[in-house]
């Protein structure tokens, strides 16, 4: 059931009151029996039943808030259209309001008309009001540095407990346990979603504000790129900022565009990219790129220098000599065989033409690649 039902039995009461001409007595006088029933308490929106028991001998009955007369017998006094008569016989008498709200707090009288005397029971209804925020700082942008100060005020009954925590980022030592969140100098590690709590035992109520911070870009330092004569080169340049830094690329002092010279410039967010298709000796040398926001700059060098890939020709004339004899020593089988002249003294092979040697150191090269 969506508003659970709360029953006040009122039993042989009656108050003095003024219906169809009827005298009026005073809860004071000696004839009355005057009951006072435990508070009741039900939550705001829920459904309330009163209801009092009628006895024998009952002439007149009415059920009234405060001052004001609800029901009396079957005739409604209340214009209000969540008042309605649920039952009304010589055992029971009971009325029953909709939707209550903090308005219909207070004291709620039963009265019983005898043809001896009036008897008259109260009740005080309290009714608790779940915790609802009202009024909330907006989503805020500031600057580094600034002092910011954050409100969250709520409605309740009981009166709710506020609490501030730093959301997301969770950060457990950004936190409030009272309507005002002060964070002096904020700094771009405060920057985030912060949450607003208001609890009491009925119920709870969060609501959230983002904090953004804005800062001047700092640049990752740039890494120098080599690239093939005629290769494709790219480089490229990181900035953090809030708000996103634009990009700038420069060689020497010249600014360079976008298509310049076969160069293209693409920025994603915090990085830009800087591409040569057909890398020229022109190209070749220092680059800066700068970052720029409202709040400041930065900027970081990169050099685009040549690689030189090795030819046959550079590795045979980058060759020494105890290289030469090494691979010799290391095929000494294939010069030692039937075409070796034989030292008739020492016995040892000698090679008879430079032509074998050149062979081997080709036939080495050949064995590196």
């Amino acid at each position: 059931m969506k508003n659970p039902v709360y029953w006040v039995v009122l039993t042989g009461i009656s108050i003095a009151f003024i219906q169809q001409g009827l005298p009026v007595r005073s809860q004071g006088e000696s004839q009355s029996d005057n009951k006072q029933m435990d508070n009741i308490t039900i939550r705001q929106g829920e459904t309330l039943f009163l209801s009092c028991s009628q006895g024998d001998l009952v002439t007149h009955t009415a059920w009234l808030n405060r001052s004001s007369i609800l029901y009396a017998g079957e005739d409604k006094w209340s214009v209000d259209p969540r008042v309605s008569l649920v039952t009304l016989n010589q055992d029971e008498f009971t009325i029953k309001i909709e939707d209550v709200d903090l308005a219909d707090e207070g004291q709620y009288i039963c009265a019983v008309q005898t043809s001896s005397r009036p008897r008259t029971t109260s009740v005080h209804i309290i009714v608790q009001v779940p915790p609802k925020i009202v009024n909330l700082s907006k989503d805020l942008l500031v600057n580094e540095g600034s002092n910011v100060t954050l409100m969250c005020l709520a409605n309740g009954k009981p009166e709710p407990a506020i609490v501030w925590r730093m959301l997301s980022p969770s950060d457990d030592s950004v936190s409030s346990d009272n309507e005002v969140l002060e964070i002096p100098f904020i700094s771009r590690s405060r920057a985030g979603v912060y949450e607003c709590t208001a609890a009491n035992e009925i119920a709870v109520d969060t609501q959230t504000v983002e904090l953004t911070v804005n800062y001047a870009p700092s640049v990752s330092d740039g890494r120098d790129v080599g690239v093939t004569l005629g290769q494709r080169g790219v480089l490229y340049c990181e900035a953090d900022a809030v708000p996103e830094a634009d990009f700038e690329w420069y060689r020497d002092d010249r600014r360079i565009f976008n298509g310049f010279d076969g160069i293209e410039i693409e920025d994603a967010g915090g990085l830009s990219k800087l591409t040569f298709f057909n890398v020229s000796e022109a190209d070749y040398g220092n680059y800066s790129c700068v970052a720029i926001n409202k709040l400041g700059s930065a900027n970081t060098s990169i050099v685009l220098y040549e690689i030189i890939e090795p030819t046959s020709s550079t590795l045979l004339q980058e060759m020494t000599s105890s290289d030469v004899e090494q691979t010799a020593f290391e095929n000494r089988d294939f010069w030692e065989g039937p075409g070796a002249v034989q030292d008739g003294n020492s016995g040892t092979s000698t090679v008879f033409t430079p032509t074998c040697l050149l062979l081997i150191l080709l036939l080495q090269l050949l064995l590196k690649f």
